[in-house]
């Protein structure tokens, strides 16, 4: 099993909203085959609690135009590690220490990533 077409293309508006507030380290994760509530995990940092909630504030305007559904989120309040889900896509912003901290990229480092090359400017683009 793979994800869907729409949630790639979801993953995809939302890796190019982050990148466009300057999110580090974006990557998304095909975790279809072993979750049965979501396709993709996309994760990314930001450098301070604002940038955290600009980075979230950008996702929710870019998936709406690409179709996603009004997502359902936790975290907001602190701004620390945000999570975004759109049901198919699950986004995960997190400060840079939490996400050191938190290692989920460990969790699912033997998932297939999603190519986000296309939504990243070269520099962000980090999967193949």
């Amino acid at each position: 099993m793979t994800a869907s077409a729409t949630a790639v293309e979801w993953a995809r508006a939302a890796a190019a909203a982050a990148a466009d507030k300057k999110a580090a380290d974006i990557v998304a994760f095909d975790v279809s085959d072993v979750l049965f509530i979501a396709d993709v995990f996309l994760i990314c940092s930001g450098a301070n609690l604002r940038q955290v909630a600009a980075i979230v504030d950008e996702i929710e305007v870019r998936t709406k135009q690409a179709g996603a559904p009004p997502p359902r989120k936790e975290g907001r309040q602190g701004a620390r590690w945000v999570l975004v889900d759109f049901g198919d896509l699950v986004v995960h912003v997190q400060l840079e220490e939490e996400r050191a901290t938190y290692g989920l990229e460990r969790l699912w480092h033997d998932r297939p990533t999603i190519d986000l090359a296309e939504a990243l400017p070269p520099a962000e683009s980090s999967t193949g």
